[in-house]
């Protein structure tokens, strides 16, 4: 279900023919808005950036992307050139939010193709003029409607860095907190225990400070390429993916699902299709206590099906013996440097 701030553009919106779970008309300070919507399940939130109270001043919008999942805004925004000059759209860029537009047509284009940052990386012009018009001021949505190439595709990376002997695996949570960091962290140890060299970087985040280990490496998704490059030696990479898809450059990714009844409505609410969509790819149940039985109903019921079961781990104890039958049934145990990708996969 989807979320509408309107102000200058309500009738616009209105016409919108999408499902709607709350819907707020008017003009409101960053606060109130995060306020209003941080503890509130929505799937997409669209912003008719006028219901911002001043919101030619970046800083406003900077709050609300420290306290709102970004990647499910999508900002329409005023077809003026204030709002559309490239400093003022780098800096909606930098903060992460690649999805803005100035029209419905790129509010609907948006919500069935939401942008990843190559699709925008054309308009990230940190040093241009202010006054400078921006592509898109016609009326067209800017980042929407016209996708740029990315400079290195993801073949070309992945070939680079496989040249070079790694293997690639991302992680990425499928339910809220599902333990991906964790995960990536716990599997670099074993790894580098067993004498299999291992890197671990995580996307757009920065949550491995947390863990006090100066090897864990915290990128955005625009330096991910060029920090894959730099470890190609690695035996293996781990990437925690967050929002970043990573289907370009990984050679194998593990989706984590807690199956929690909360954990798996909030999942079914936000994208019923989420297992049609995954079909074929490793589901890999978190923090689980299933039994066989149970299993077998999850994946009846989902229609999926499952490829680890894994429990809760404790970080404060050796769970060699979890990790080390997740990495063969990963192929990685047996993976050799300078293997071809993917080799050993089940």
């Amino acid at each position: 279900m989807n979320v509408i701030i309107s102000n200058e553009r309500q009738t616009e919106l209105a016409n919108l023919d999408i499902e709607v779970i709350k819907s707020v008309n008017g003009v409101f300070e960053a606060d109130e808005l995060v306020q209003m919507f941080s503890n509130f399940f929505f799937g997409r939130m669209i912003l008719d950036l006028t219901a911002l109270k001043n919101y030619r001043d970046i800083h406003n919008l900077q709050k609300l992307s420290m306290s709102l999942d970004v990647e499910k805004i999508i900002v329409l925004l005023p077809d003026t050139p204030e709002c559309l000059a490239p400093q003022f759209l780098s800096k909606l860029i930098s903060m992460g939010i690649y999805n803005f537009t100035t029209n419905l047509d790129g509010v609907n284009y948006l919500l069935q193709n939401p942008n990843t940052y190559r699709d925008v990386a054309h308009l990230h012009q940190i040093d241009a003029s202010a006054s400078e018009p921006a592509s898109g001021g016609s009326g067209m949505a800017p980042a929407a409607m016209m996708p740029t190439p990315a400079v290195e595709d993801g073949t070309t990376i992945i070939n680079n860095i496989v040249n070079g002997g790694a293997f690639i695996l991302g992680i990425k949570n499928l339910t809220e907190h599902a333990g991906a960091t964790m995960l990536s962290y716990l599997l670099k140890l074993e790894l580098d225990h067993i004498g299999k060299p291992a890197v671990a970087i995580e996307v757009d985040r920065h949550d491995f400070m947390y863990i006090n280990n100066k090897e864990l490496v915290s990128v955005s998704k625009d330096s991910l390429a060029q920090e894959l490059l730099k470890h190609r030696e690695a035996s293996v990479i781990l990437i925690d993916l967050n929002s970043y898809e990573g289907t370009d450059v990984c050679t194998e990714i593990i989706y984590l699902v807690e199956p929690s009844t909360i954990k798996l409505n909030k999942l079914m609410r936000r994208d019923r299709q989420v297992f049609d969509k995954l079909k074929g790819k490793k589901i890999v149940l978190s923090k689980s206590l299933l039994t066989m039985k149970d299993i077998t109903e999850f994946e009846y019921e989902a229609r999926t099906k499952v490829f680890f079961n894994m429990p809760p781990l404790d970080e404060r104890v050796n769970n060699s013996e979890i990790l080390q039958d997740l990495l063969n049934r990963l192929g990685i145990s047996t993976y050799s440097a300078g293997g071809s990708s993917g080799g050993g996969l089940m």
